[in-house]
């Protein structure tokens, strides 16, 4: 190549017909840095525990929190009663002189710092009736009220609560490889979760004065102590979620008779709560392709007018998992269907009222059978065997093997398409939790976006593989520009703590897995990226991963340097907005006198005549002194200095024999060169993908990756050769890179449809209109 680059270089600047076009672009003023430098400083060192290669040491080791636990629910205090057995083992190599507890609930305490913490706006009238409002006249009795902490010989022990964590000082330290058990009594309140928030509480319905739970967070629970932050013990304020380790749950549901229950785990006394025909049911739902009722919408109609003063017991078993969670109404209907994964089949199910209908009878179990079949494919095949699906006004959120998820028709039955969608797109992202973080478990009150961001992209690949055109929120890198343009606003590097990020929603789930499908999509390819990703989910299914883990992974599995990437897009709050600032159109010398002396003369005469000065003295200096006078004339006056002689022609020919054999036919192809600049505007380096069209209206796209920019990150230069004339050139045609500012995208410029028209009108769904409820359909 260095050969051929040569003789084009002196053909080129010796040669000529040249016509440049410049497009200048003013790149904004950036300090120097090494944006390919490797994140050496940045990550932790590998260890025995973790190594370089982003895979668990052979040293690696978690702690496991095993529960037994019985709760009461009373639904006319709205209170849960509850004792448990904990068994804490430790796997680590260290000597435990304390543990640490997680008391959530007390995030809505009186006194809860999640309050005092929390900014207010404005006051308005408008503002009057929000949550945010009321929040300032609280008058709730929330938080857990630990009524004792003993051991196994019912010894009280000591313990320091600390807002939302619990610290017990054991009478020994705890040594490796040993256990320790204690019991716990406790309860709380349920707060309204319509009135208040919450990821849970009840619905309250008056119509038919009945109530639905959502029930978590509703005991004390194990801190994480890991390898590389010991106790992860920072308290819950509420927008940073759940750090929870690995264990083994029984737990005992007591609560009124006529009240149905799911919860995580399997349903073990059956028989006790369920009636021959449910059970019944129950088994022809495992080999059904279709979803079957469990209990019809007639039985909860019936049951919604029940009041028993009886009371039963559910009991529910679960084996390695990081949470419990529950749901239970008098109004659930109950649907569920077999779907075969890995030679097994698991149950995918969903509890709903007739609120819920028709949406949640035709699409949620549906919905969530074929979301654990797609991520099953681009991770692991799911381990668990059941996963629910509860629906839960306003609200999404995820534990093991169930959901909560929102999504409700209006009175009569219809629906928006922004309803329909969004409910279908909930219940995929919440049953997809189960994978991110329920069984890759990493640390989602330090790093959301390692379940939220990672979920959300493979969110975006289940709808897209439900429906061609699904309008999904995110994951195409379109999507996300509006957010990269905020850059001096809103925007935080993605590696921050949740608690600390102003747009969580962009930050820790769009911006992630935008990240994500721009790697699978433009950096990577699809064959390298699905193999990678698919091994970090398997190297790290029921542990518990770091960020470092991850993007090691990346790199090991599929040999790209990644660095460059993690560094921009994950460490920085720079954007995408890369510029083709200048296009020159070269064609070589043709070394034939006869074509190049007429062509400079050509071009001479063109910016003589057409030259400002020289057109206006035409008029004002109408005859000049050697057109008026004969005797100035010399031998240069009739002199042709564009007429092309026999010396000429000698001189021409001579030159083009001096050069290379090589060089002489590739001169007589006669192609063209463009000599491409590009400014890096927003700070992220990204591949360029061009896409150019010629004159005979074909096109040709040539993908170009990162390191064009190793060397200069700030502007750099690059020629194309081509066959055939350039009428255009666009830069990211096909809209894959997040660039915020498509108006410098192309040669010729062209103009683009407005940012408000294109980005603020983005979803056309969410105008609030129902088409079926207009049209009366149903």
């Amino acid at each position: 190549m260095k050969k051929l680059l040569y003789p084009l270089t002196l053909l080129l600047t010796i040669g000529l017909l040249l016509q440049n076009l410049p497009i200048q672009v003013q790149a904004q003023n950036q300090t120097y840095q090494n944006k390919f430098k490797q994140l050496k400083d940045e990550l932790a060192t590998p260890n025995v525990y973790r190594t370089a290669s982003g895979a668990p040491g052979h040293q690696y080791w978690q702690q496991k929190a095993d529960y037994d636990i019985q709760i009461e629910l009373d639904d006319q205090k709205h209170r849960i009663d509850g004792t448990e057995t904990i068994t804490y083992t430790n796997n680590s190599p260290d000597e435990l002189s304390y543990l640490w507890l997680q008391l959530d609930q007390n995030v809505r305490a009186k006194d809860a710092d999640s309050y005092k913490v929390e900014t207010s706006t404005p006051l308005s009238i408008k503002s009057m009736g929000s949550k945010a409002f009321l929040e300032l006249h609280n008058d709730f009795e929330g938080g857990f009220n630990i009524e004792y902490i003993k051991d196994r010989s019912n010894r009280n022990l000591k313990y320091t609560i600390n807002q939302t964590m619990l610290r017990i000082d054991l009478p020994q330290a705890l040594k490796p490889k040993s256990s320790f058990s204690f019991q716990v009594k406790w309860w709380y309140n349920i707060n309204d979760r319509i009135e208040m928030g919450g990821r849970s509480g009840y619905e309250y319905f008056e119509k038919d004065d009945n109530y639905a739970y959502t029930i978590a967070q509703f005991y004390p629970r194990m801190a994480v102590y890991n390898d590389y932050e010991g106790w992860q013990n920072k308290q819950f304020l509420g927008t940073g979620e759940f750090a929870v380790p690995f264990g083994d749950f029984k737990v005992n549901i007591t609560l009124p008779a006529d009240y149905v229950v799911a919860a995580t785990g399997e349903l073990q006394n059956s028989s006790s709560v369920l009636t021959s025909e449910q059970r019944s049911r129950l088994q022809k739902a495992k080999t059904s392709t279709e979803p079957v009722l469990i209990i019809t919408q007639a039985e909860a109609e019936a049951n919604e007018s029940s009041r028993s003063t009886q009371k039963k017991t559910w009991h529910y078993k679960a084996n390695n998992v990081r949470d419990f969670a529950i749901a239970a109404s008098r109004k659930f209907m109950w649907d569920a269907v077999g779907v075969p994964l890995g030679g097994k089949t698991v149950i995918a199910q969903s509890l709903y009222p007739k609120e819920g209908n028709p949406l949640w009878g035709q699409y949620s179990t549906k919905v969530a059978a074929h979301t654990l079949r797609t991520y099953s494919k681009y991770t692991f095949d799911y381990p668990y065997p059941v996963a629910t699906s509860v629906h839960a006004k306003s609200m999404g959120m995820e534990y093991p093997m169930i959901c909560f998820n929102f999504g409700r028709p209006d009175e009569d039955g219809t629906y928006s398409e922004y309803v329909k969608y969004r409910m279908i797109g909930v219940i995929v992202h919440e049953i997809g939790h189960n994978f991110f973080p329920m069984i890759v478990n990493s640390d989602e009150r330090q790093w959301a976006w390692m379940d939220e961001g990672m979920n959300t992209f493979l969110q975006y690949l289940t709808e897209q593989e439900w429906e061609r055109g699904f309008p999904s929120r995110r994951g195409p890198a379109y999507k996300m520009v509006d957010y990269m343009k905020s850059h001096h606003k809103a925007m935080v590097p993605i590696m921050s703590s949740p608690n600390t990020v102003p747009q969580l929603g962009n930050n820790a789930y769009g911006k992630p897995a935008v990240a994500l499908n721009i790697l699978r999509e433009t950096v990577m390819g699809r064959e390298l990226f699905d193999y990678a990703f698919k091994t970090y989910a398997q190297r790290w299914k029921f542990k518990h991963p770091s960020p470092e883990d991850f993007f090691r992974t990346m790199e090991d599995a599929s040999a790209v340097d990644l660095d460059w990437f993690w560094r921009g897009w994950f460490y920085s709050t720079n954007h995408v907005d890369i510029a083709i600032e200048t296009v020159n159109h070269f064609r070589v010398n043709s070394f034939d006198a006869e074509i190049e002396k007429p062509l400079t003369k050509s071009e001479d005469l063109f910016l003589e005549e057409n030259y400002i000065s020289n057109i206006r003295n035409k008029t004002s200096t109408p005859e000049t002194v050697v057109e008026r006078d004969p005797s100035t004339h010399d031998f240069y006056h009739e002199y042709d200095k564009y007429e092309v002689t026999s010396k000429d022609k000698l001189n021409f020919s001579s030159r083009k024999n001096r050069l290379p054999q090589k060089a002489q036919d590739i001169m007589e192809l006669d192609w063209h060169y463009y000599e491409l600049t590009f400014s890096n505007i927003g700070g992220l380096v990204m591949p360029l993908i061009l896409q150019f069209e010629y004159a005979d209206n074909t096109t040709k796209t040539i993908r170009i990756p990162a390191e064009i920019w190793s060397k200069n990150t700030e502007r750099i230069t690059k020629i194309f050769p081509s066959e055939k004339e350039v009428i255009s050139i666009s830069l990211d045609p096909y809209f894959e890179t997040a660039d915020t500012d498509t108006y410098n995208n192309y040669w010729p410029r062209k103009s683009t449809t407005s940012r408000f028209h294109l980005y603020k009108n983005k979803n056309p769904l969410s105008n609030g209109r129902n088409p079926m409820q207009e049209q009366g359909g149903n």
